[in-house]
């Protein structure tokens, strides 16, 4: 009888194991037990199949060679795989490998890039040429990911296209490039590139041009000395007609062109115009000991020197310093600002002001001789101890805006974004690898003006890691790193060693009492 039951049970188990084998297709769940539920995907991916009338096809891309090479291939198919699980049959999952399918020519005429890589085998280097990208199609719609070769912003990519397909709408953002000295591709050629990538079409306005009052969001990048009363005048109408908008204002100019020279813009109405909204971006620089590095050659005689020095005006936003209680700063990541202005709230009735980002309590002001020569840092602080203390470097207003030039009757409520910095934005921010950073929060506050909520919760939840430099206070942080030094240098290795006398000595006081049993 326990035969035939050991028996009866095995061929169960065995059944068990073939019916599971032959529905793991159709049925995929993970348990996920980092904290916050990393990999886990929201409630909005989650509950995208009640916006979803017919089936959404999301097909990966994907080279043999580069998963057999790297993880992270898996770790994208099982995250695709998570949105069909929960889409009730509303999102189809299929992975192809374009060499083995024989169909290259047909995905890179879709768009999906290419990529050479390095690949070890058997102790052998080659460059081997793979495909990782994604295809989204939704009834005669698709759209494309190019290039899929990480996880920070996958969800919000995928989430964010299957929206705008579904709704058959496109995730439009103006921009008014309003200092003449700067142009689009060449100089936010990086930000035109993110924000392509991230779903958006850039829709460039020209200064002066009439902005369509149904366009979600716009940014203003500078214009301070540029933007004339009448091109003021249609962005007010926008604004008051319930149009959000991303400022990008500064109160000092600096040539980056011509040896740093700086000096405070001659404002031709936008500042006023911001001052009327509720924000005033005052004409001083902003100083912090949360410093990025500047490299730069110095001469001297015959020589020529590479010199890198911390240098205050350009100012390493910590994660700490943002605020926690909007959703735009909710788990920030930290920002690079090169040469901003501090801001000051006097928001009017009905406009709610609330500071994004401050410096440290280490910041200082010049405010009178704008000095930015690397080379005289002991000038940058003579006015530190008259206005030392924490500015307010980004601000956040919502409400119904009075209008700068006319009353108006239909004004509806919208949304306003300012920070004293346009540099943040453009080339720039890669010089101390910055770029992800500053990347993270445009893109939050293009989600934040366009009214997606739930798709900026998703941008919140994908952070990137914080800077190894937080700590500002020079005692502490040499405290701390003393710290480390110890516990790395001496403790753990003390620990290691004590650990393996232990054993040593117990295995030979249990061999002993084994002895003395035997003799027994």
């Amino acid at each position: 009888m326990a035969k035939n039951q050991a028996r009866l049970l095995t061929l169960l188990a065995l059944a068990a194991f073939v019916l599971a084998f032959l529905i793991s297709n159709r049925v995929f769940f993970r348990i996920d037990m980092t904290r916050d539920r990393a990999y886990t995907i929201s409630e909005a991916s989650r509950n995208l199949h009640r916006e979803i009338s017919d089936v959404v096809t999301i097909t990966y891309f994907v080279s043999e060679r580069l998963s057999y090479a790297h993880p992270l291939p898996g770790e994208i198919a099982d995250l695709i795989r998570e949105y069909a699980s929960h889409s009730r049959g509303r999102i189809r999952f299929i992975q192809r490998d374009p060499s083995r399918a024989e169909i290259t020519r047909e995905v890179e005429a879709l768009g999906i890039i290419p990529q050479r890589i390095q690949v070890v085998e058997r102790n052998e280097t080659t460059v081997a040429t793979v495909y990782s990208g994604i295809l989204i199609e939704y009834l005669d719609r698709e759209s494309v990911m190019p290039v899929v070769f990480s996880l920070e912003t996958l969800e919000y990519d995928l989430s964010s296209r299957i929206r705008s397909l579904v709704r058959n709408t496109e995730r439009v953002l103006g921009v008014i490039v309003a200092d003449s000295h700067n142009d689009w591709q060449s100089e936010f050629g990086l930000l035109n590139q993110e924000l392509f990538f991230a779903g958006f079409r850039v829709r460039l306005i020209g200064a002066g041009e009439e902005i369509p009052p149904d366009l979600p969001a716009l940014f203003v990048l500078g214009g301070a000395e540029d933007l004339d009363l009448y091109a003021l005048y249609l962005i007010d109408r926008y604004i008051t007609g319930g149009g959000n908008v991303l400022f990008a204002a500064e109160g000092i100019s600096v040539n980056v062109r011509e040896n740093f020279q700086a000096r405070a813009v001659e404002d031709q109405g936008l500042l006023a115009m911001l001052a009327n909204y509720g924000v005033i971006v005052q004409p001083y620089m902003v100083h912090d000991y949360s410093a990025l590095n500047l490299t730069y050659q110095s001469h001297s005689w015959n020589m020529t020197t590479i010199r890198t020095v911390g240098y205050p005006q350009w100012i390493a936003v910590l994660e700490e310093a943002g605020n926690p209680d909007h959703p735009l700063t909710a788990l920030f990541a930290g920002l690079d600002l090169f040469w901003t202005s501090p801001l000051e709230l006097v928001p009017p009735q009905g406009v709610n002001a609330e500071p994004l980002f401050m410096s440290t309590e280490y910041a200082w002001l010049q405010t009178e001789n704008f000095y930015t020569n690397p080379e005289q840092l002991f000038l940058f602080e003579e006015e530190a101890d008259e206005t030392f203390g924490t500015k307010i470097l980004g601000a956040a207003l919502s409400g119904i805006f009075p209008s700068a030039f006319e009353d108006s009757e239909n004004q509806r409520p919208g949304r306003i974004i300012v920070v004293g910095n346009v540099n943040f934005m453009g080339s720039l921010m890669q010089m101390n690898r910055g770029s992800e950073r500053n990347l993270d929060f445009i893109l939050r506050a293009a989600e934040w003006l366009s009214s997606d909520e739930d798709l900026l919760a998703i941008r919140i939840r994908e952070q990137t890691p914080g800077r190894l430099d937080r700590i500002t206070d020079r005692d502490r942080r040499d405290a701390v790193m003393n710290f480390s030094r110890n516990i790395n240098t001496f403790i753990i290795p003390f620990v290691i060693i004590l650990i393996g006398v232990i054993m040593t000595w117990r295995r030979k006081v249990n061999t002993k009492a084994k002895g003395a049993g035997g003799e027994l």
